[in-house]
C-alpha cells in the first residue's frame, strides 16, 4: 500500500496539522499587534515617536531572539524524553529551561545601559530627539526579558509534549494585553513611547503567569517527582547546553544575514529599502505557515527519536513535508499571480510599487528554495543534532557573501540573488546532512524508512 494512502499516514496527517494550526494562528497575531502599536504611536504629533518604536522593537526583536535557543533546544529534548517515556526526565527539562531564562534575563537587565547604546548605536537614529525616545522605549521594554525568555522555555516545553495550544493561548493573552494596554496607556494616559514598552512589559509578564499556572496544571498528570538536584549540578546540563550553543550560533547567523540584506537595501536609497521592506513582509506571511509545520516537525520527530522508531520518525518527516511544499507551492502561485496587488495593497506609491515589482520574481522563488530549510530545521531540533544546523548555515554565510560581493554591479537583484542562494545552500545542506542519516546512523537501528512504502 502506498504510504500516502495507509491509514496511519492520514492520522499522521491530522497529528501535524492539529499541533500546526495553533502556531500559525498564534504567529498571525503577531503583525496585528505591530499594526495596532503603529496606529496608536503613529497619531501622536511626530514623526520621531513612531520612528523611536521601530527602532526599539527591532532592537529587541534581534536580542531577544538570539536566544531563540531555550525554545527550540527544549521542544527538541522534550519531545525525545516524552518518545522514551521519561516523565521525570521532562520535569527536569523544564526546570533547568526555565532556570537558564531566569539567568540571562537578570543578566539582560543588569548589562541594560551598554547593550541599549551598543544597539542604538548600530541602529543609527536619525536625530538625537529619536535616539533618545528610543532609549527611553528601551530601557522600559528590557526589563520585560525575563518573560520573554521564561515563556519561549515554556512554549517549547508544550511543544515538546505535543501541547501547541499554550503557544496559542500565551501569544493572544500577551497580544490582547498589549493592544489594550497601547490604548489605555498612550491614548488615554499620553505616555507615548513609554506607554507602548509598558504595554509590552505587561504583556509578557501576563502571559507568563497564564503559562506557569498551564505548567502546574501539566506537572499534575506527569509522573516523577519536584527534584531540584539536576538544578543545582552544572554537570546536569550537559545535554541542554551541548543543543542550545550549536542553535545560539546558528540564530545569530541568521539574524546577522536579515540584517546584512537590510543594510544593503538601505545604501541603495529610501524607495530601495521601502520595496525590499514590503517584499520581506510577504516573505515573513508565508514563514508563518512554514513554521508551524516545522514546529509540528520538531516534536513528532522527537518522540519518534527517542522511541527509536524510525519508521515512525519518515512516516512524520513525510507528512509534515506534504505540508509544507503545499503551503510553499500556493504560495509561489499567489506571488505571481496576484503579486501586484498585494504590493498595491501595502504602499501607495506609485514608484515604489513599480520598483517592488521589478523584483517580484524572487518572491516566486523563495517559497519554494526556503522551505525545505524551514522542515529540515525542524526535523534537526527534534532529532537534537542541532550541530547540523550551525554547519550548514556557516556553509551558506560563507557563500552568500562572496556571492553578493560579485553581484554588486546588479544592485537590488545581486543582493536578492545572494540571499536566495544562501537560503538554497541552507536547504541543500541539510537536505545532504539529513539523507545521509537516514542512509547511515539512523537505518543502523531500523531499516530503512521508504516514503513510498
Amino acid at each position: 500500500m502506498s504510504l500516502s494512502r495507509s491509514p496511519d499516514f492520514a492520522q499522521r496527517l491530522h497529528d501535524v496539522w492539529r499541533l500546526s494550526w495553533p502556531i500559525i494562528i498564534s504567529n498571525a497575531s503577531v503583525p496585528l499587534l505591530g499594526l495596532v502599536d503603529t496606529a496608536v504611536i503613529g497619531h501622536l504629533p511626530h514623526a520621531r515617536y513612531l520612528a523611536a518604536v521601530t527602532l526599539g522593537s527591532t532592537l529587541f526583536s534581534f536580542l531577544f531572539w538570539g536566544f531563540g535557543f531555550l525554545r527550540m533546544g527544549t521542544t527538541g529534548l522534550t519531545s525525545q524524553a516524552v518518545g522514551r517515556g521519561e516523565d521525570q526526565a521532562v520535569r527536569n527539562l523544564l526546570g533547568q529551561s526555565l532556570l537558564i531564562a531566569v539567568v540571562i534575563g537578570l543578566a539582560l537587565i543588569a548589562l541594560s545601559a551598554p547593550l541599549i547604546h551598543l544597539g542604538l548605536w548600530l541602529l543609527q537614529p536619525d536625530s538625537e530627539a529619536t535616539a533618545q525616545l528610543s532609549a527611553d522605549y528601551a530601557h522600559v521594554r528590557i526589563l520585560s526579558a525575563p518573560a520573554v525568555l521564561m515563556n519561549y522555555a515554556i512554549i517549547g516545553w508544550f511543544l515538546g509534549r505535543q501541547n501547541a495550544r499554550v503557544t496559542l493561548l500565551l501569544m493572544l493573552i500577551a497580544n490582547g494585553v498589549n493592544i489594550v494596554l497601547d490604548i489605555v496607556l498612550v491614548v488615554g494616559l499620553d505616555m507615548n513611547v513609554k506607554g507602548v514598552a509598558t504595554a509590552t512589559l505587561v504583556g509578557d509578564y501576563t502571559a507568563l503567569a497564564f503559562g506557569l499556572w498551564m505548567v502546574r496544571r501539566a506537572l499534575k498528570t506527569l509522573g516523577g517527582r519536584f527534584d531540584t538536584t539536576p538544578l543545582k549540578r552544572l554537570t546536569a546540563y550537559g545535554e541542554l547546553f551541548r543543543v542550545n550553543r550549536h542553535l545560539f550560533v546558528r540564530t545569530l547567523c541568521l539574524l546577522f544575514a536579515m540584517a546584512f540584506f537590510t543594510s544593503q537595501g538601505a545604501q541603495m536609497g529610501d524607495q530601495t529599502l521601502a520595496a525590499n521592506a514590503i517584499l520581506m513582509q510577504l516573505v515573513m506571511m508565508i514563514s508563518y505557515g512554514l513554521d508551524g509545520f516545522a514546529n509540528a516537525a520538531e516534536a513528532l520527530t522527537g518522540k519518534a527519536a527517542g522511541r527509536a522508531d524510525w519508521h515512525e520518525f519518515g512516516r512524520s518527516v513525510h507528512a509534515c513535508a506534504v505540508f509544507s511544499l503545499l503551503t510553499a507551492v500556493l504560495a509561489a502561485l499567489a506571488f505571481a499571480l496576484v503579486g501586484p496587488w498585494l504590493i498595491a495593497r501595502l504602499t501607495d506609491i506609485e514608484a515604489i510599487r513599480q520598483l517592488t515589482g521589478d523584483y517580484l520574481p524572487w518572491l516566486v522563488i523563495m517559497p519554494l528554495v526556503a522551505v525545505w530549510s524551514y522542515l529540515l530545521d525542524g526535523v534537526f531540533i527534534g532529532t537534537t543534532d542541532t550541530r547540523a544546523m550551525r554547519d550548514t548555515i556557516l556553509l551558506a554565510l560563507a557563500v552568500y557573501l562572496p556571492v553578493w560581493w560579485l553581484t554588486q554591479p546588479l544592485g537590488n537583484h545581486g543582493l536578492w540573488l545572494a540571499f536566495t542562494i544562501f537560503t538554497l545552500v541552507r536547504s541543500l545542506g541539510l537536505g545532504m546532512i539529513y539523507l545521509s542519516r537516514r542512509k547511515n546512523r539512523w537505518a543502523d537501528q531500523a531499516p530503512a524508512v521508504r516514503f513510498d512504502e
